[in-house]
């Protein structure tokens, strides 16, 4: 009997719903499956965003500006809607379910696209030589947005979910499971990198060269075929029953403690409400000590009344869950501060990528299509990932004696690097204007190298590999327990946000500096602007930052609670319960 229960994994079921077998179930085969959909949409969405921007200007007619602005708001959305997807799979639907549904979602963005871009009808004519360019119309436009933000869908929700229910395949509480799951995190961020160059190198080309709707109704049959993978591996996959969304339950505190806020806090903190088992509990903390009145007991707080009636959540908050919360709010400096990386990583996919189409970028007869120059990015993030492992992190050790830079230091660096990143854009880019100004700013193809470019994206890619780990390492392991799910939102949120931050910050500029008869720094064509003045605007702006996030991060310290005889009396049960 006891043999047959070491097979079964206690906090998950099989398809049918009963405990899931472990010889039967999980494990890495089922894993890999999973991780064959998130090739794919990365495939899709970064061979969409990288080279967006080229199309909208070149088929569709739009200013440059507004073209960048269409490229950061429909990745802005896709990294929003992953707390939406986050939500329902939390709530609602499970994370099989979502991933499903949503990969859907996204089969019919693409779909759509492809059609977008295949029928002359939906799309304006090309430009003549003795007559204005028009722009496209409002048909046009609205199926491109409908298409793109199927596509921006599908990803919120894949992106929320599929992480998660690759690690719900292993058991951390066995051995080698556990080992297999950090293999899986491992070849997950592989995965990543290979969708993302394979976007970025074969998608390009074929858009640029062949067709952009072979390319985008290729990404369509690819995510078809993950997706049906995926499902064969339904009776194999391990599902784990939901606890409630995060988003409901910092609600509740949030709503609790509002309606408490005449209620004065306890000096002895052992009388706050508290109901969890003692090994899962966390201590109360003297911080942001106006969420403890979400734990202040009152009248009218239990459902029924009685000794063994159950709290009304939105009135009675328990210690831990109050705690929980605290962790979360003590996270949003930083969060804030790494929100200007992202603004300055949409430069790359956007701006930088006009810049080349404006370069020389023959290799004999070969010409480099100007999106591929976001490789970059990918061979940077490889190489910086190789050094850092093999050479930075041995000598690091041996001087500190610690084993690595700790998540907030691979934050300060990423955002370093994003600074000078910004910098080299600004100068190479007063280089390219010089040229356009010498030989005629009407020149299609400017007698400058696109490799000058090299050292901006190198340096802006760079800068990912760490932030990424780094923001991904800190909202994991600094948040509670019951909310991985919600921080690693909240991670994601900052990518959103500094897309977004992206089109704000271009309309300002765009109005700012716009005038009667001036088109300012962000003119239709880059060769008429000053794009190098707007690179060094967020080179000052990113220095700011830089700043203010070395100050939160001294600020930021994870709480430890206090041992005292409070303490004691939370941690020997509900004592304020045992008096209702």
């Amino acid at each position: 009997m006891e043999e047959k229960l070491s097979w079964i994994v206690s906090d998950a079921v099989d398809y049918k719903g009963s405990p899931a077998d472990r010889s039967k179930t999980g494990g890495w085969v089922p894993a890999a499956l999973i991780l064959g959909i998130e090739v794919c949409e990365r495939l899709s969405t970064m061979g969409i965003a990288v080279n967006l921007v080229t199309y909208l200007g070149g088929t569709m007619h739009l200013p440059s500006s507004t073209s960048a602005n269409v490229v950061t708001d429909f990745m802005g959305t896709s990294f929003l809607l992953c707390l939406l997807g986050g939500f329902l799979a939390d709530s609602f639907l499970g994370r099989y379910r979502t991933i499903a549904i949503f990969t859907l979602v996204q089969i019919l963005g693409t779909a759509l696209l492809a059609i977008s871009t295949k029928l002359p009808r939906l799309r304006p004519p090309p430009c003549q030589p003795t007559l204005p360019c028009n722009q496209a119309d409002g048909f046009q436009m609205g199926i491109l947005y409908l298409a793109l933000y199927l596509v921006a869908l599908g990803t919120g929700g894949l992106k929320s979910s599929v992480s998660g229910f690759g690690t719900d395949q292993f058991d951390d509480k066995d051995k080698k499971e556990k080992a297999q799951m950090a293999y899986f995190f491992n070849r997950f961020f592989f995965f990543i990198s290979v969708g993302t160059l394979t976007a970025v190198t074969v998608l390009v080309y074929v858009q640029d060269q062949v067709s952009r709707s072979i390319a985008y109704g290729t990404c369509s049959v690819a995510m078809l075929t993950a997706l049906l993978v995926f499902l064969a591996g339904t009776r194999r996959y391990r599902y784990k029953k939901s606890t409630g969304s995060p988003i409901v339950q910092i609600l509740q505190v949030v709503a609790a403690s509002i309606k408490k806020r005449s209620l004065e806090v306890p000096y002895d903190v052992g009388y706050l409400y508290e109901n969890g088992p003692e090994g899962s509990r966390i201590h109360h903390t003297d911080q942001f000590r106006c969420l403890d009145k979400a734990a202040v007991v009152a009248e009218g707080d239990f459902v029924q009344g009685g000794h063994n009636s159950a709290p009304n959540p939105w009135k009675l908050c328990s210690v831990t869950r109050v705690e929980e919360v605290k962790m979360m709010v003590r996270l949003l400096p930083i969060w804030a501060t790494t929100i200007i990386f992202w603004t300055a990583y949409a430069q790359m996919i956007t701006f930088s990528v006009e810049q080349a189409s404006t370069m020389e970028r023959s290799i004999g007869s070969f010409q480099i299509p100007a999106g591929s120059l976001t490789v970059f990015f990918v061979v940077a993030i490889m190489i910086t990932l190789a050094v850092n492992d093999r050479f930075i992190m041995p000598l690091w050790k041996k001087w500190t004696g610690k084993p690595g830079f700790s998540s907030l230091q691979r934050i300060a660096i990423g955002l370093a690097l994003s600074t000078l990143g910004m910098l080299a854009a600004a100068i190479t880019e007063r280089k390219r204007l010089s040229v356009a100004a010498s030989v005629g700013r009407a020149t299609t193809t400017l007698p400058v190298s696109v490799f000058q470019l090299i050292p901006q994206f190198f340096l802006v890619g760079s800068g990912e590999a760490f932030i990424y780990t780094g923001q991904l390492d800190f909202f994991i392991t600094q948040s509670p327990k019951g909310m991985k799910t919600m921080s690693t939102g909240l991670f994601l949120t900052t990518l959103s946000l500094g897309f977004f931050l992206s089109s704000l910050l271009v309309s300002v500029v765009k109005k700012a500096t716009g005038s009667a008869g001036q088109q300012g720094w962000l003119a239709d064509h880059i060769n008429y602007g000053r794009l190098d003045w707007f690179f060094g605007l967020l080179t000052i702006l990113s220095l700011v930052n830089f700043v203010v996030y070395l100050v939160c991060a001294a600020w930021y310290k994870p709480q430890k609670p206090k041992p005292t005889l409070q303490m004691e009396k939370i941690g020997n049960g509900s004592a304020m319960e045992d008096k209702v």
